[in-house]
């Protein structure tokens, strides 16, 4: 059990707070959650709050976090402290060396910046240990964006591969500087799309990057493997005006167990509304067409759709509980 205390600290004015109780009534809380968990058999450190440096990171945030953690290693002094940011600009490694210089290790959410994360943190000025709290594929806002501003999505072979360099490199790379790390995600979740994030497909087979992580933690190949995708070509053609797509898409996609492949496509809206962090983002509607009929790794459709944007989706299952997923972002004129 690591305890992540996500809270809100900060200048009084800034929160536009009256007076300090607020801040009172936050290291009170977790004071008491201290007293509840400082002797449970699965704690492994204190986490004194979570990415609440974005638009924060002011002195008196670090100074709060810098109280917390004294309070929690005079009550507990068995289990250090730890606070979560994310990745991170030379200036904020600065501020909490200053300001919060009793955390002992820092927690630090990184995705396109972990290849570079162990360099960049050490010509910050760093020298405590670090945990790596969340990492996993590119994220949407650190791909380039169709002209109608939609975010390209690695294919699951190319997000494995980046999970696979990145644990190597800055993880398990990095013995007594980064002490661990929490792959994201464990599961599947709506965010920009419903397969960006997720290790598993929506349906709940296991990608590739489960079979990067299970031999990194194991030492071994689990016993049956995702599929692959070796090469993708991708392109769609707008009919202006006539409300006209071709679109013609071809995947190779190879099992490294030879078990024989059924094949899925799948048109959805683009997402409209989308959340930070994908948190209550609704996933988009399916689309019918003719796409829904093909079993094949390639697609050459023409169809009229009514203007907007989607996204084509792909998927490959070896029936053992394993897939493989890329999509194609489009647009409607």
């Amino acid at each position: 059990l690591t305890l992540m205390l996500g809270i809100w600290l900060g200048h009084k004015s800034y929160f536009n707070y009256k007076d300090a109780a607020q801040v009172q009534k936050q290291f009170d809380t977790v004071k008491a959650d201290v007293m509840r968990f400082r002797n449970h058999s699965a704690l492994l450190l204190w986490g004194l709050g979570n990415e609440m440096e974005n638009d924060n990171d002011i002195p008196e945030t670090w100074m709060a976090i810098n109280d917390l953690s004294k309070m929690c290693h005079q009550l507990d002094p068995n289990h250090p402290t730890s606070t979560v940011i994310a990745d991170f600009t030379p200036q904020k490694i600065a501020n909490i060396i200053k300001y919060a210089p009793d955390i002992d290790i820092l927690g630090i959410n990184s995705y396109g910046g972990l290849i570079s994360l162990p360099e960049r943190l050490k010509a910050a000025g760093w020298k405590k240990p670090y945990i790596i709290t969340e990492f996993g594929p590119f994220g949407p806002w650190e791909v380039g964006k169709t002209k109608w501003n939609a975010a390209p999505e690695p294919n699951s072979s190319e997000k494995a591969a980046k999970y696979a360099r990145d644990y190597a490199g800055s993880i398990q790379g990095q013995p007594g500087f980064c002490l661990g790390s929490f792959a994201f995600l464990w599961g599947d979740k709506q965010e920009e799309t419903p397969t960006w994030f997720g290790m598993f497909l929506p349906t709940q087979e296991r990608t590739e990057s489960v079979d990067v992580m299970t031999k990194f933690w194991s030492g071994k190949e689990p016993a049956n493997r995702a599929p692959r995708i070796t090469t993708a070509k991708a392109s769609y053609s707008p009919d202006a005006g006539t409300g006209k797509v071709t679109l013609d898409v071809n995947y190779v996609v190879t099992d490294p167990d030879n078990d024989p492949l059924k094949f899925r496509w799948e048109v959805r809206d683009e997402v409209a509304d989308k959340k930070y962090a994908g948190e209550n983002e609704r996933r988009p509607d399916a689309v019918d067409g003719p796409w829904l009929g093909i079993k094949k790794s390639a697609i050459n459709v023409s169809q009229k759709m009514k203007p907007g944007k989607y996204r084509l989706y792909f998927f490959a299952t070896d029936g053992k509980g394993n897939g493989a997923s890329a999509n194609l972002p489009f647009e409607v004129l």
